[in-house]
């Protein structure tokens, strides 16, 4: 049976069996999986007795996505004559001479150790969007076999994200996800773009035109297949979270004022139920300098039994004062779940009165302050933070890690109460120095960033501080200059562009 490939898939073919780490970037449907899958399995051909990981970041996705979709696709097109023997129980597949494809998940401690305890020939991380840099990063190490007449190679794929994405910052810009310093072996390391187009004679015409007529960065990602800048009027960036990031060795047990377990339920009823959001569960700190650390991040997608115990391992572990839980998700139930863990843990139930962002916006204040650092790397709760914008969350799923994480920082810090960023700025004025002499036109308050973009503030408002943590204080009609950073938060809470407030 013939198999058609377009120039832009036979180029990614070609860098599949040429370089020891590949990334093929591509939009939905863009044939990129079907590509790496089949060169695994020339390999695997090749190389008798070669042992070959084909992951995801979760393990039933890996079996639905790879060992019952693409495989068998690939197996059925591409080598019609070879027979291949599913070991079900052990998670792998197998070929007449004895090589084997491993498939599985990083999400489970346990199925991770079975897997990494092996040496192999190839390794292949599928949907890397989803997979931490810390799993990847041990996932490379097991790229050891030695099979004579085969390379080692590790594959990535992956509909593009936002530009700070490890696969961007490893494979374009040639520099170390965490360090951030040049690769040594930046030729080692090559990726090619792929999109539906490149794949147009597998794909109805129909389904093209819908990619076509997706909103601007939806349509950068799933159809031109390309990475997209990071969001406007973001309220965390991974530049200000790096920055005031800390080793968890710089906050020992004697400078933690306060510790809480914080608790985002969601209605999952196992670690099998997929289609449900994860348990957001984060352990924070309040420092003896008033400062708020993340000190570790538990979610995970669990039966209620099982995601409590964890909350209560993590109570005692880190000697905390209380579990905070959220308490809109059936607040007894959660309670009632925590308690049945362990009956004697104090638990605190908040209730979220407004919404996501809403909340979200006076704990990013405080990280663009520098008054909270992560004690480590998180990266799925880093890549919620960094996807909320004052108009909402914008990243896929529930942003449930980082709803833990803004529950946890709220009630340490005593923030807010969920009344809103203005009341929030109204409280931080209170609380700060007076600022001296009234102002005229467009002056700026002591201390602050001298601003570049005009702004009407809502009637009654006082000073406010922005997220570079610059304080404004609007003249007699309400006009304030503020940094460019500010300038899109506060629009965000009512805040209107001076010269469309004045030809209004």
């Amino acid at each position: 049976m013939s198999v058609t490939f377009s120039p832009g898939q036979e180029a990614a073919r070609a860098l599949l069996a040429r370089q020891r780490y590949t990334c093929l970037v591509g939009g939905t449907r863009s044939g990129k999986t079907f590509l790496t899958v089949r060169a695994i399995v020339v390999r695997g051909l090749k190389g008798a007795g070669s042992r070959h990981a084909l992951l995801r970041f979760r393990a039933n996705a890996a079996r639905a996505s790879i060992a019952l979709d693409t495989l068998p696709a690939v197996m059925r097109t591409c080598f019609p004559g070879v027979a291949l023997k599913e070991h079900r129980q052990d998670g792998f597949f197998e070929l007449p001479n004895g090589s084997q494809f491993l498939i599985g998940g990083l999400d489970d401690k346990d199925r991770v150790e079975k897997i990494l305890g092996l040496e192999f020939a190839t390794m292949f991380l599928n949907e890397a969007s989803q997979i931490p840099y810390s799993s990847a990063t041990i996932a490379f190490t097991r790229l050891a076999q030695v099979v004579p007449g085969l390379t080692q190679r590790a594959f990535v794929d992956l509909n593009p994200v936002g530009k700070a994405h490890w696969t961007n910052q490893l494979f374009g810009e040639k520099r170390d996800p965490v360090s951030r310093q040049p690769l040594p072996n930046p030729d080692d390391y090559a990726r090619a773009f792929l999109n539906p187009r490149d794949n147009a004679h597998n794909l109805s015409p129909d389904f093209l035109r819908a990619l076509e007529g997706l909103p601007e960065k939806a349509r950068k990602r799933f159809l031109e297949g390309v990475y997209v800048d990071e969001i406007d009027g973001a309220l965390w960036t991974l530049e200000v979270l790096e920055k005031h990031r800390c080793a968890p060795e710089d906050i020992p047990e004697g400078r933690r004022a306060a510790v809480v377990v914080a608790v985002d339920p969601s209605g999952a009823a196992s670690r099998q139920d997929e289609a449900a959001d994860e348990i957001g569960i984060v352990v924070a700190a309040r420092g003896t300098d008033s400062h708020g650390y993340v000190l570790e991040d538990l979610s995970c997608r669990e039966a209620p039994a099982v995601w409590a115990r964890r909350a209560v391992e993590a109570y005692h572990r880190y000697r905390a004062d209380c579990i905070v839980a959220e308490s809109n998700f059936g607040g007894a139930m959660v309670e009632a779940t925590i308690r049945a863990a362990d009956p004697n843990v104090p638990v605190r139930l908040v209730t979220a009165s407004r919404g996501k962002a809403v909340r979200a916006e006076p704990v990013s204040t405080r990280y663009a302050q520098g008054q909270v650092h992560h004690a480590g790397r998180f990266p799925v709760l880093e890549d919620q933070l960094c996807a909320f914008a004052g108009s909402g969350y914008t990243g896929p799923g529930s942003p449930d890690h980082a709803d833990a994480c803004v529950w946890a920082l709220t009630y340490l810090l005593g923030i807010a109460d969920g009344t809103g960023i203005l009341e929030f700025y109204r409280r931080e004025a209170e609380a700060a120095p007076a600022v001296s002499t009234p102002r005229h036109g467009w002056s700026m308050p002591t201390g602050a960033v001298t601003g570049q973009i005009p702004l009407r503030a809502p009637p009654g408002t006082g000073t406010v501080i922005g997220l570079t943590g610059a304080r404004y204080v609007p003249d007699a009609d309400g006009l304030v200059r503020v940094a460019s950073e500010d300038a899109g938060p506060l629009r965000a809470v009512g805040f209107v562009n001076a010269e469309d407030a004045a030809s209004a």
